[in-house]
C-alpha cells in the first residue's frame, strides 16, 4: 500500500517542514545530491504561494510510479481565490505579491512534470513530479517514519496517513 504524507500550510513554520518532509521522502526513494536541493526548493515555492495568497492549504507527498519510473509526486492544494490568469502567472517575473514572480515557473523548471488547476473563489491544485534515479520497487513499500516537528508547526495537522 503506498503512503501519502500531509502537511498543513498555513505559516512559514508549515513551510519549513513540507521542505523538510519533502526533502526526507525524497532521499528515502532514493534521490540524491542536487536532485534534493531541486525538490526541496520546489516544495517551498508552491508552499509559500498558499501562504501568501490562500493563508491555509496543504502539501501531499507520495511516491509516484510510471512504468519502470520512481519518483515523488508533490500535490499543493488550497481553497483560495484562484488564479484568474494561469498563462500570466506562469511567466517569469509576473507577480501579484511585490515579489520577484519566479515562483511558480522556477517550481516548473525545477520538476519533470507540472501542472496547475485553478478555479476563481474555489482554488487551485498544483501538481509536480520528479523522476528519479532507478530504485527498487519494494523501497515504496517500505513503512518508515519521517520526522517531524510538531512544535515547530504549532498544529498537529500534518503527517502520515494511508
Amino acid at each position: 500500500m503506498q503512503h501519502q504524507w500531509h502537511v498543513a500550510i498555513s505559516s512559514t513554520a508549515g513551510i519549513v517542514i513540507a521542505r523538510q518532509n519533502g526533502r526526507a521522502l525524497a532521499k528515502e526513494l532514493g534521490f540524491g545530491g542536487s536532485d534534493l536541493t531541486l525538490i526541496a526548493t520546489a516544495i517551498s515555492e508552491v508552499a509559500r504561494n498558499i501562504v501568501e495568497h490562500a493563508r491555509c492549504g496543504e502539501i501531499i507527498m507520495a511516491p509516484s510510479h510510471r512504468g519502470h519510473q520512481h519518483g515523488i509526486s508533490i500535490v499543493a492544494r488550497d481553497r483560495g481565490p484562484g488564479i484568474p490568469d494561469v498563462q500570466q502567472a506562469m511567466q517569469y517575473g509576473y507577480s501579484t505579491c511585490r515579489g520577484l514572480g519566479a515562483g511558480l515557473p522556477g517550481a516548473k523548471w525545477l520538476m519533470d512534470e507540472f501542472n496547475i488547476d485553478s478555479t476563481v473563489g474555489q482554488g487551485t491544485t498544483v501538481t509536480m513530479k520528479k523522476w528519479g534515479p532507478q530504485v527498487l520497487a519494494s523501497q515504496f513499500s517500505k513503512t518508515r517514519s519521517i520526522p517531524t516537528n510538531e512544535a515547530a508547526a504549532g498544529t498537529s495537522g500534518y503527517g502520515r496517513s494511508p
